[in-house]
């Protein structure tokens, strides 16, 4: 079995960091699975986690009332999951649920946060890595709008 370092230094997300970073961000990580149709969170709640996907496919979804959840984005290896750790309050913005068995590395973004004040050169990396993500799921939220919206036209 890898080790979570090396699971970390191989995934795009982390890749051509700094090896001192990657020793502290592995100390925040560890392996987690989720069965097909199991949420790894729900809008609303604590952002405690954020996932890099290594195996299986997560749908992040939105929840409405009328037409029940809505996908804006299928996600597979190997991507990351999760940005709302890093804006207060620290709470998803979206579902997110497992599509079949997927095997991922969870990061505790609480411990994550405190080393990211302690090393700032960290702190930025990260931000400027999930940036990325963020512009992403932003992207596809909006064509899932537009698709939405093109139904009722």
């Amino acid at each position: 079995m890898e080790s979570l370092e090396s699971l970390l230094v191989a995934h795009p997300l982390l890749a051509g960091m700094d090896a001192r970073h990657i020793a502290r961000i592995a100390e925040c990580a560890s392996h987690a699975t989720f069965a097909s149709n199991q949420h790894l969170f729900r809008a609303g709640e604590n952002a405690d986690v954020c996932y890099l996907i290594r195996h299986g496919h997560v749908s992040v979804e939105i929840y409405d009332a009328q037409r029940g959840p809505i996908t804006v984005q299928t996600l597979g290896e190997p991507s990351a999951l999760g940005w709302s750790w890093l804006i207060p309050p620290y709470k998803w913005c979206f579902d997110a649920r497992a599509i079949e068995l997927t095997r991922v590395i969870s990061l505790n973004t609480a411990r994550l946060r405190v080393l990211c004040e302690q090393d700032h050169d960290l702190g930025y990396e990260l931000l400027q890595r999930f940036a990325q993500v963020i512009a992403e799921r932003l992207h596809a939220a909006r064509f899932q709008l537009l698709d939405i919206y093109g139904e009722r036209a």
